[in-house]
């Protein structure tokens, strides 16, 4: 008996092999189609704003504000745009920034990166204006100017507004471009357009000549008043010399006999924030200097240590032009009884920035936390009010011969040195 044969398929005819041919072809075809493109590779220019996207993102102080304004849209969008040169990466990044609403994070060109870089280390070219953005983000306004700078000498004070740089409107340059238009080689000189604090005042067209500008960010000097020996120390600005160039000023006081300190932070625009707390340590003994908040809403409270490098009586002087690190000093002698300030309120930046390099020269300024005083209180946009207003106008040559204030500071302190 033989087993029934097993059934053969019948040979494709020729018909079907290119059905089947055309089934194979477009499934090949759906399968790519299925398939990730290859990634374009992105330029040097694109990976600047992609790197200056991703620091931003991952060291803000408020993230809520990125889904607000969206902000991995906005990188895209920045990246949809042609960048081919750095220039257009600086741009692309300037506008990337800018729906954050906060002025002082922002892109750094490589010669304003640099300038910022010297100011820190002690040195600057140009005119001496410190300047800051004014309440309404549009308009460039004068924290104060620099000692013995161009800017000093011609008399510009402290809320000028900054109109015109060479005929070009600064509330269409911006803060970074109006400064990068005053800074130059010494010797060549800027024609500058100022509005006076006083509103009723006219705009006066100044020209001015840039000059290297030695900081001495600290300066001081013995008065001799009433029989008693007083030290005056200036600090115009933070930067990194500063809190030796404070021990070395508090020790040869004390080697003199000084009695009584007066600290003078007018005009001090800021800078680092821990020679702020540096010269706070100076002054406090294991006091509250200052409380930080991060992005995390974590809070750090930074003490002064148990010694001080001086503890007698004191008064601090102070104005408009007292801003950023300079007020973390400020409130925190305030807060803690440890010195009466004097003189107006001060300018209210409680914002701390960092300094991030790029990589090509350039850098960015990011926001990366807040500050609040000792008490507790919140100064940025408020400012702090003085113990003592003193009278206007104010002096426009701060430790001059001329300096009321200082003389109504050396009044007040003859008054609280220890009765004989």
């Amino acid at each position: 008996m033989s087993l029934p044969k097993t059934p053969t398929k019948p040979p494709l005819s020729w018909r079907n092999r290119a059905v089947a041919l055309a089934l194979l072809l477009c499934l090949g075809l759906g399968l790519g189609l299925l398939q990730p493109r290859p990634a374009l590779a992105l330029s040097d220019a694109q990976q600047l704003v992609v790197e200056a996207w991703r620091l931003v993102n991952q060291s803000y102080v408020d993230p809520t504000r990125f889904e607000i304004v969206h902000w991995r849209r906005l990188r895209q969008k920045a990246l949809e745009q042609p960048i081919e040169t750095s220039a257009q990466a600086y741009d692309a990044i300037a506008a990337m920034l800018e729906p954050i609403g906060d002025p002082y994070t922002r892109v750094l060109r490589p010669a304003d990166y640099g300038a910022l870089r010297a100011t820190t280390e002690g040195s600057v070219s140009g005119v001496g204006l410190q300047l800051s953005l004014a309440e309404d983000g549009q308009g460039i306004v004068v924290i104060a100017p620099l000692d013995g700078s161009p800017a000093a000498e011609a008399g510009i004070s402290s809320g000028s507004e900054v109109l015109e740089v060479e005929g070009e409107p600064c509330r269409i340059l911006g803060l970074e471009a109006t400064a990068a238009r005053l800074r130059g080689l010494a010797g060549t000189s800027v024609q500058v357009l100022i509005q006076p604090p006083d509103p009723q005042a006219e705009p006066r067209s100044v020209l001015l000549r840039r000059e290297r500008v030695e900081l001495q960010p600290v300066r001081s000097r013995l008065l001799k008043r009433g029989g008693h020996l007083l030290g005056l120390l200036r600090i115009t600005q933070f930067s990194e010399p500063v809190p030796a160039g404070v021990r070395e000023t508090l020790q040869a006081f004390a080697q003199e006999g000084v009695e009584g300190v007066i600290l003078d932070l007018r005009n001090n625009s800021g800078g680092l924030v821990e020679g702020g707390v540096a010269v706070a340590n100076a002054f406090l003994a294991a006091q509250p200097i200052v409380e930080t908040v991060n992005r995390e809403g974590l809070s750090e409270l930074r003490q002064a240590a148990a010694g001080q490098l001086y503890g007698g009586p004191m008064v601090t002087l102070v104005n408009g032009g007292t801003a950023s690190a300079s007020e973390i000093l400020a409130g925190a002698l305030q807060d803690d009884g440890r010195s009466p300030l004097l003189g107006s309120r001060t300018f209210g930046k409680g914002l701390i920035q960092t300094l991030i390099n790029l990589g090509d020269g350039s850098g960015l300024a990011v926001t990366v936390a807040r500050y609040v005083t000792p008490s507790g209180r919140d100064i940025q946009n408020q400012g702090i009010a003085p113990n003592r207003l003193l009278p206007e106008p104010e002096p426009l040559n701060p430790g001059g011969d001329d300096d009321s204030w200082l003389e109504l500071a050396v009044e007040q302190l003859l008054q609280e040195l220890p009765k004989a």
